[in-house]
């Protein structure tokens, strides 16, 4: 599943090419997504310029004269732009055609992504309630220390709550905690102010260097098959069961917490 880093820099990948230029023509052939695109989308984007790319949480926003589109990638969505003669392949399931001769292609094989229109998308039912976002000036060691009063759910499972805080998905809550020397298995609740403020600062870093570590060029996102990846960057923990911890040679665990693998060293993370 693409994470917060994945978006960004699909984000930015993609922010030259439509910026200032004016949708000549929305095609979606698919309408099967995780909630079906609205019928009447295409008009509503039809003529406006895209003024800028922005990103909520895990969701593009595609700014107009008109409105925003709301895009999200789901598990296997990417965006990429192409030539408008490109020919669709089975997964391209809406095209955002561009005066320029260029197209906005969205693919989703496992169809999880989502495709809606806003006037006012902050207020959309789908982002209103998200959390701060982790490199935002609302974000910091304070903000989860109060924020966790109480709360008897494990540290991994808080962080990784979109109303508590955006875009710390599953391998950056693991690198994250890792780093902090925090045990996921912690409850929320029960964690100290500094060791809050470490964990924030740690947040911050995990997701920054991710972010650079994509590195994408203009390249990477026209033409291609538009689909980044996960960073090639080395994990300290994460889908590392069984193998030695890098800093106390430990054997790295794996537990299951919310569906979802957990991996840490009992060592390093008390």
């Amino acid at each position: 599943m693409p994470e917060l880093p994945e978006v960004e820099t699909s984000r930015r990948g993609i922010e030259p090419w439509i910026v200032d230029r004016r949708i000549s023509r929305v095609v979606v052939r698919d309408r099967r997504l995780r909630w079906p695109v609205p019928r009447g989308i295409e008009k509503r984007l039809a003529g406006h310029t895209i003024d800028s790319v922005g990103r909520r949480a895990k969701y593009l926003l595609i700014n107009t004269s008109n409105g925003t589109a709301i895009v999200h990638l789901g598990m296997t969505g990417s965006v990429f732009i192409v030539d408008q003669e490109t020919p669709a392949g089975v997964h391209d399931h809406f095209d955002i055609e561009l005066d320029s001769g260029k197209m906005l292609r969205f693919r989703d094989p496992r169809r999880f992504g989502c495709f809606f229109f806003s006037k006012r998308p902050l207020e959309h039912p789908l982002l209103e309630k998200l959390g701060p976002e982790p490199l935002g000036d609302r974000f910091d060691g304070e903000y989860l220390w109060k924020t966790s009063r109480g709360r008897k759910v494990s540290v991994k499972q808080f962080i990784m709550n979109a109303q508590v805080v955006v875009g710390v998905g599953n391998i950056y809550a693991s690198e994250s905690l890792f780093l902090a020397g925090i045990n996921p298995k912690r409850a929320a609740g029960r964690i100290a102010r500094h060791r809050y403020d470490r964990l924030a600062d740690t947040i911050r870093d995990v997701l920054a260097r991710s972010i650079k570590a994509g590195g994408t060029t203009l390249r990477d996102f026209y033409g291609g098959d538009g689909e980044p990846g996960y960073f090639k960057q080395e994990l300290e923990v994460y889908d590392r069961e069984g193998e030695h911890c890098r800093t106390c040679n430990t054997i790295i665990k794996s537990i299951v917490q919310g569906q979802r693998s957990t991996y840490y060293c009992v060592q390093c993370q008390t």
